[in-house]
């Protein structure tokens, strides 16, 4: 089980309370989901979200950690429940996982919001199931799961 540290958003951003506790992830989601009685996981349903979520925590850490690169892996989370599903370093780099194949509006409110209050986040992607890759007006980059791993273990993303 892996647990991440918590990002407090800076004072004066929309209410400035935390919300809720550590994230954890677990080594085997399928062990995870058999024990629990859950059943297949299915594309679109919560559960393969969070399957997915979980696969990409799992090549981040093992990437950053066989990179030794400075610095945490967090997340970020206000109070009304917006939230950035990772953080690497100090805003360095901010991801969202997101298992579906059509990243729409919705998909960007916690990218958009970091950004907001965080004006010096250096970079903002989105990995997903889409079939290629492409950037928004506002610079936040939509990767698919293939074009992610392999920009991630080039050393192009972190």
């Amino acid at each position: 089980m892996f647990k991440r540290k918590l990002t407090l958003p800076r004072p004066g951003a929309e209410t400035f309370s935390l919300w809720g506790s550590p994230k954890f992830y677990f080594a085997d989601v399928g062990v995870v989901n058999r024990l629990a009685r859950r059943g297949k996981l299915l594309a679109g349903s919560e559960l393969y979200g969070k399957a997915f979520e979980n696969w990409v925590f799992h090549e981040l850490s093992t990437c950053l950690s066989y990179r030794e690169v400075d610095g945490p892996l967090s997340y970020w989370r206000l109070a009304s429940g917006i939230e950035v599903d990772f953080i690497i370093g100090d805003m360095r780099v901010a991801i969202e996982a997101k298992s579906s194949t059509r990243i729409t509006r919705d998909h960007l409110k916690g990218l958009r919001k970091l950004a907001e209050d965080h004006p010096g986040v250096q970079r903002r992607i989105v990995v997903c199931r889409e079939s290629r890759a492409r950037r928004t007006e506002d610079g936040i980059e939509i990767l698919p799961t293939a074009t992610f791993i392999r920009r991630l273990w080039e050393g192009d993303l972190v």
